[in-house]
């Protein structure tokens, strides 16, 4: 044979060259096979930003492999299918292995071409684990979950109990932006090198369709950066985490978040790393437990959790519409300028600037518009896939579905996350200004949010009233003097949503 015999398949977002099935590779013994599939790039409109990144992320990754002694074969092919049977022809008696990918459809496809897959070892808690406490439960509890991490890892915890008192330190980090001028930290800036502007022009001189801000150096496209990126989160940021975690001020955009988490789906970063600098960054004694705690359990709980989620629930969960959601994206979260609620506008500028917002501007500005218009889960899935820089499979799905839109009936989560202008109005500082008033449920000046909020609530009521947890939002309707004249706006709202005139 004219190639070595077993040739190591990496998928984009498995970038690490310490783990999968690149952790015992050697330069002598193995080569490494890239494949691009086009028809991938081009099945929708990507955020330039997340396709720059996907794309710069590998070829960077490839550079490096190669400087270490790797043939690396990259191929372009319509499929990763054709991909990998074209790498076949040209190598015949070739031997493919490679690391469980991260998603159901590539799962499929490496297995149907016959990849040999070793597990997937890029989180903190393996399938078998994760699938081992799922069968032990009789209902879906984070908490549970992130508990039962804590133990089982030994973070944050002293002779079995929580160190602090209590397993989580959320009462004490949902303070609103602070109103008076406040320092907020200044983001890294990553200039582009001669790979990162090659990229570029590559997904110009292709047409590939993009749309968003071009790639500006926001977002690291090596390792080397995304540990710039950790040094500078856990060094300076994390002290201040806390507090303001769930706030959406009007001067930052990237608040005291971490803006880790493309790096850490990629596989640039690993979660123990991460979680390891954030630890000893407490141990020093000038980050407080309140904002370690939350943190750590955004990284070993929230995101573990989701990910093992994926692969145990039903193969259907992706199209479930349990709230018979059909409405179509409107252009006010499809196109910047398209809309006059501030907040909305505000989150959608942002997310073509950058391909990221916060997990608030996400869940209670994009994915609370789309539950209580009644947006189809599918469209707002496909949406946020392929908008958000740190979007994946694994990551949208649970989230969009589950926790987002609640289209799953409350499997994932047992009430949806619906609130109107009052919640947007403590939280945020975009309703100064604005032409709407998030304090009024009617009438053309009454914020969208709240019509809409009570609207969703009564066209939902009877399943609803059955809900625990939504039981006394629904009685609230009876309270309402004017619910007839809301239901009429509520009507009107929806169809200036359709129109781009809202």
């Amino acid at each position: 044979m004219s190639d070595r015999a077993t040739t190591i398949l990496v998928a984009y977002d498995q970038l690490d060259r310490h783990r999968g099935a690149l952790q015992h590779a050697q330069p002598d013994e193995h080569s490494v096979l890239l494949v691009e599939s086009d028809g991938m790039l081009r099945s929708r409109t990507w955020h330039a930003q997340r396709l720059h990144l996907l794309m710069s992320a590998a070829a960077h990754f490839a550079h490096e492999l190669e400087a270490e002694g790797f043939t690396v074969h990259r191929v372009t092919a319509p499929s990763t299918a054709a991909g990998v049977e074209q790498y076949r022809a040209s190598t015949p008696g070739v031997r493919i292995i490679g690391a469980e990918p991260s998603s159901h459809g590539l799962m499929r496809t490496w297995t149907e071409i016959g990849v040999e897959l070793v597990p997937d070892d890029r989180f903190l808690t393996s399938r078998p684990d994760f699938a081992q406490w799922f069968a032990a439960q009789r209902s879906l509890r984070m908490d549970a979950f992130y508990r039962w991490q804590r133990l089982r890892l030994g973070i944050l915890v002293e002779q079995g109990k929580p160190i602090g008192g209590t397993w989580s330190l959320d009462a004490e980090n949902r303070l609103p932006p602070p109103k008076e001028p406040y320092p907020w930290p200044e983001p890294l800036h990553f200039p582009m090198d001669a790979v990162d502007e090659m990229v570029w022009a590559d997904i110009l001189d292709r047409a590939l369709p993009v749309t968003g801000s071009a790639p500006d150096g926001t977002w690291a496209t090596t390792r080397e950066g995304a540990l710039r990126q950790l040094h500078h989160f856990v060094d300076g940021v994390l002290p201040h985490f806390g507090p303001y975690e769930d706030a959406m001020p009007a001067g930052s955009w990237s608040v005291h978040h971490s803006l880790l988490s493309p790096y850490l789906n990629l596989g640039l970063l690993h979660a123990s790393e991460v979680v390891d600098a954030a630890l000893a960054r407490y141990e020093v004694g000038d980050v407080p437990l309140a904002s370690i705690e939350g943190f750590v359990r955004q990284v070993i709980g929230w995101r573990e959790y989701v990910n093992g989620l994926y692969w145990q629930l039903p193969a259907d969960y992706r199209h479930r519409n349990a709230l018979d959601a059909h409405r179509d994206l409107p252009p006010a979260l499809g196109e910047p300028g398209r809309t006059q609620m501030a907040c909305v506008a505000g989150v959608v500028d942002d997310l073509h600037a950058r391909g990221w917002v916060h997990h608030i501007p996400r869940l209670m500005v994009l994915a609370n518009l789309a539950l209580i218009t009644g947006i189809e889960p599918s469209q707002v899935l496909d949406w946020m896939r392929r908008m958000f820089v740190d979007a994946a499979d694994w990551v949208m799905v649970p989230n969009v579905i589950g926790m987002g839109v609640h289209a799953d009936d409350g499997l994932m989560m047992t009430k949806p996350y619906a609130a109107g202008g009052a919640y947007l109005n403590r939280m945020g500082q975009s309703c100064k200004g604005c032409r709407y008033d998030p304090k009024k449920r009617t009438g053309e000046d009454a914020c969208p949010f709240t019509t809409l909020y009570w609207g969703f609530l009564d066209r939902h009521r009877e399943r609803f009233a059955r809900n625990p947890r939504m039981a006394q939002q629904v009685r609230g309707l009876d309270r309402l003097s004017d619910l007839d004249a809301l239901r009429i706006r509520a009507r009107e709202v929806l169809v200036l949503l359709d129109r781009g005139e809202l």
